[in-house]
């Protein structure tokens, strides 16, 4: 019944962007059909790809009235009346991906009438300045801007005055946020945290995604004073081969990110973390590789994402030589995640046990079951009042599966 049907996409990886143009085939034939009974259907694409494509997206798929990229979509409002008006005269879509001057959140109101969920994401940076190799990020999003530290405390306090306990800084690059500080306040992301833990209500904070380089003393010893900072970290490393990160422009060793990983320890030593993995990189070799399962074998992960490589038009690494066979990838990447797995169930398997402070979140798919956040990320399943939700309690851990946690209620 919808008039209008807006994908918002990701350019990351190949797949997720051959995803819009099969999704915007079988919304044209819904549009058609619309069509028929006297009706219409309005279709935009926003996000990365629409950044990365924009008009070849028109051209691929005519049934699509409108392409706003992820810097422009609080312009979508007036995009969508100009191709009402532009449809009726058989013009092309309304294409929008530039990079506009004025900060998009100036022009998106938080909705203050409505209660939030007990966990929440406030974006405090975008873009990226690193230019991995692999990566399309740059391009469709931009360079890093990080959002003023005034801005990013008045949206969280309203989101804790409408029922939020949680927070989740997000940025591409989070840990490069840089933006301008209020009085008082510590440098970086490790000053806004400090900042954030003052706001009564405000039980815990979280932030992701990370690059090895930008983890500065400040953000590392915020791990080990602010107690609303959870033991959890998000922390891609690619790669375990010095040749193979040198080859990805990541600008770090193993041996640093390793080191990275052991002054954060030693700040927080309950800390989790969490990675991301490529396997097939261009000119990746069966050491290599090896050298990827070592890295993984000594820091031990809570959780992690690993991949095939996807070139990516544009990158540099999408006109390197030396591609890998994709049953060479196919191959690797099962065997890095049989050993990712087998990480994240010892972990989930060392909690059994444990009491911990839980944030319920919403019901579970029983009757009379909710499901809370552990500290470190983890869905874990328990039976609980209704009206828990929002509240923290006190658990203990009873059993453990591949990706959640069951326990019982102390409280």
């Amino acid at each position: 019944d919808a008039d209008l049907v807006v994908l918002n996409t990701c350019h990351i990886r190949e797949k997720a962007s051959e995803k819009v143009y099969s999704e915007l085939g079988r919304l044209k034939l819904m549009r058609d059909r619309r069509r028929e009974d006297g009706s219409d259907l309005m279709l935009a694409v926003a996000g990365c790809v629409a950044q990365a494509e924009g008009g070849e997206i028109a051209r691929r798929q005519p049934a699509v009235d409108v392409v706003v990229g992820p810097q422009a979509y609080h312009r979508l409002p007036d995009m969508v009346a100009r191709a009402a008006t532009r449809r009726r005269t058989g013009a092309a879509a309304e294409i929008d991906t530039e990079f506009p001057e004025e900060d998009k959140f100036d022009h998106l109101a938080p909705d203050l009438r409505r209660r939030r969920p007990p966990a929440a994401f406030l974006t405090v940076q975008e873009g990226c300045d690193k230019f991995c190799a692999f990566c399309v990020v740059p391009y469709t999003r931009g360079a890093e801007v990080s959002r003023p530290a005034q801005r990013i405390l008045s949206e969280a306090r309203a989101l804790v005055a409408r029922g939020v306990r949680e927070i989740t800084l997000l940025g591409q690059n989070v840990n490069a946020w840089n933006g301008a500080p209020v009085e008082g306040m510590g440098p970086g992301l490790g000053g806004l945290i400090r900042a954030l833990a003052a706001i009564e209500g405000l039980a815990r904070i979280r932030y992701t995604t990370s690059h090895p380089n930008d983890m500065g003393d400040s953000l590392i010893s915020a791990h080990g004073a602010v107690a609303q900072l959870m033991p959890y970290l998000h922390l891609p490393v690619q790669a375990g081969s010095d040749r193979i990160l040198k080859a990805m422009n990541r600008k770090h060793t193993a041996a640093d990110y390793v080191a990275v990983i052991d002054r954060i320890r030693a700040a927080r030593p309950d800390l989790a973390l969490s990675g991301d993995f490529i396997v097939g990189f261009p000119g990746e070799t069966g050491a290599d590789f090896e050298a990827t399962l070592a890295l993984v074998e000594q820091v031990g992960y809570a959780q992690a994402y690993s991949f095939k490589y996807s070139p990516r038009p544009g990158t540099p690494a999408a006109t390197m030589g030396a591609q890998v066979e994709e049953e060479v990838k196919t191959a690797r990447l099962q065997q890095l995640q049989a050993l990712l797995n087998a990480q994240q169930i010892a972990f989930n398997r060392s909690k059994i046990g444990c009491e911990m402070d839980l944030l319920i979140e919403k019901p579970g798919r029983r009757d009379g079951q909710m499901v809370g956040r552990s500290p470190w990320l983890q869905a874990v399943h328990l039976d609980a009042p209704a009206d828990s939700i929002g509240r923290m309690v006190r658990v203990a851990i009873t059993g453990a599966g591949p990706n959640s946690l069951m326990a019982r209620l102390l409280d």
